[in-house]
């Protein structure tokens, strides 16, 4: 349960957030015209961009779960790739072309969707430096087919393209979007539901409704986001009615709020500890292992996450219902070797509170263990380009292995592989890329999964990562707002019945 010291420094935050979800324009309660329209949203988001909304980062997913961006295919809840701006696709035989057919509709400057802007944008992605996480390992084409086709290339078959496009990376915009150097402005230039129109800084965004939304008119006229990287503060803000919509509740406080303005999903997402292979003390397989033996993960799922949580039993968890049965042993471990008072520093953010409570057991029990722990606990937005240059010995990050591309498969090779775009453990195991490239090449997939789970065997054998917990999500809803989208894979938040 929530401890009282806990509660009490959580409510005295809560003068201080006077303000800070100012809506940025009508802030009414629902409109008594009968309209169907409502009041704006006042959303609380708790990761800060760290790169000005560029598709080709993180923060796609702002985008995508603001209802401002959309790609060809989006996932349905069983993970299947479904219509989003293409209506239907075919393969050829060899699977390493694709036709798509797009739908009518409309960019939100006013400008029509056609082809040529669909394979000018799928080829600015291609191009992207570095490359969005979805096409680790695509060689990937686009080449307009008459005013309403796309035929798209991917070098070697590759079954999985349908759930790859639907990546918020890969999202299309309109021909204006896109500048010199690779830079993409996504504000009145996407096609979904809400238009971004304002960007304060790394802190806030204004959100208005686009009419000519191909998927019918929002019933809300716009949204106002902000980013408040404290879970307290996201908290509080419901509690206090400053915001309608809170993203990511930290366990600690779900005892103090009411139950009926929680909404629990269970997701792929876990937490885990990442070993930097490259550099430093976990260089050595054996201390990587010796870590790996340190680290009790029901304590963490018990006395961290209360019990909204489990204890890891691999990569993929019970929220993929097929990983439990075909599960595999990691084969190969080397044995532990005696700490002897090496010193690490361990990195986390604080987007998630549990992060940081799960880095101080970590540290106790790395400790006892035998190691000398530093902790580093800064913002995501800074902390992210020093994890991926491997600036630190370990990482405890909360990763959701479907969020790419609902695909088992494709998180491994952006995570695990020589080549990987988002591999906080700069693992570089050809053994491990032979394994991802053998998966890749699956088509059926029950065959793909099975290939996967081999992968994931091969990967926690090399103890270049501990998997924790499994999570579910707690989002903040307000008692007035109805329609918000509950999303196993976490793109999805805001949809045109969204409204309060």
């Amino acid at each position: 349960m929530t401890t009282p010291r806990r509660l009490i420094a959580g409510l005295l935050l809560t003068p201080l957030l006077a303000g800070c979800f100012a809506s940025g324009a009508d802030s009414s309660p629902a409109d008594p015209t009968g309209s169907g329209d409502g009041g704006r949203l006042r959303v609380a988001l708790a990761f800060t961009p760290t790169r000005n909304f560029s598709p080709y980062s993180q923060d796609a997913f702002h985008l995508s779960k603001l209802g401002v961006s959309e790609g060809l295919t989006r996932l349905d809840a069983n993970g299947t790739a479904v219509p989003a701006l293409a209506e239907s696709w075919t393969s050829d035989p060899g699977g390493r072309s694709w036709l798509f057919t797009l739908r009518e509709a409309k960019f939100q400057d006013g400008t029509e969707l056609t082809a040529q802007a669909v394979a000018s944008a799928l080829t600015h992605a291609a191009e992207a430096e570095p490359a969005p996480t979805a096409l680790a390992g695509v060689e990937l084409t686009a080449a307009a087919v008459g005013d309403d086709q796309v035929r798209i290339g991917t070098g070697t078959a590759d079954p999985a393209l349908p759930l790859r496009l639907s990546n918020p990376s890969l999202a299309v915009f309109a021909p204006k979007a896109y500048g010199k150097k690779g830079a993409v402005n996504p504000v009145g230039t996407a096609t979904g539901p809400f238009a971004l129109t304002r960007i304060t800084g790394d802190t806030a965004a204004t959100l208005d409704r686009f009419d000519d939304y191909w998927g019918g008119r929002a019933q809300a006229p716009g949204v106002d986001a902000t980013f408040v990287a404290d879970g307290t503060a996201r908290a509080n803000a419901l509690r206090t009615g400053q915001a309608d919509i809170a993203e990511a509740l930290p366990v600690a406080q779900l005892a103090s709020l009411d139950k009926g303005v929680v909404r629990e999903t269970t997701t792929a997402r876990n937490t885990s500890l990442y070993l930097n292979t490259r550099s430093g003390v976990f260089a050595d397989a054996g201390l990587r292992a010796a870590a790996r033996e340190a680290i009790d993960t029901s304590v963490i799922a018990k006395d961290v996450y209360e019990g909204h949580a489990e204890a890891a039993q691999g990569l993929y968890g019970p929220a993929l219902n097929w990983a439990a049965s075909k599960r595999l042993q990691p084969t190969g471990r080397a044995g532990a070797t005696d700490p002897s008072a090496r010193s690490i520093t361990l990195a986390t953010y604080t987007g998630r509170p549990e992060l940081a409570e799960t880095a101080q057991v970590l540290q106790q029990q790395l400790e006892k263990a035998g190691f000398r722990v530093k902790l580093e606990v800064r913002d995501y937005a800074r902390l992210e380009s020093d994890l991926l240059a491997g600036k630190f010995d370990a990482a405890v990050a909360s990763r959701n292995m479907m969020l790419d591309t609902g695909d088992p498969v494709t998180v491994l090779g952006s995570d695990f592989t020589c080549d990987g775009t988002y591999n906080l453990s700069l693992l570089c195991d050809k053994g491990i890329d032979r394994a991802v490239a053998d998966a890749q090449a699956v088509a059926d997939p029950a065959k793909r999964q099975e290939a996967a789970l081999k992968a994931e065997a091969a990967v926690l054998g090399t103890d270049a990562v501990v998997p924790l917990v499994h999570q579910k999500t707690a989002t903040g809803i307000g008692t007035s707002v109805q329609g918000t989208l509950s999303d196993p894979y976490e793109r999805q938040f805001l949809g045109t019945g969204t409204r309060r």
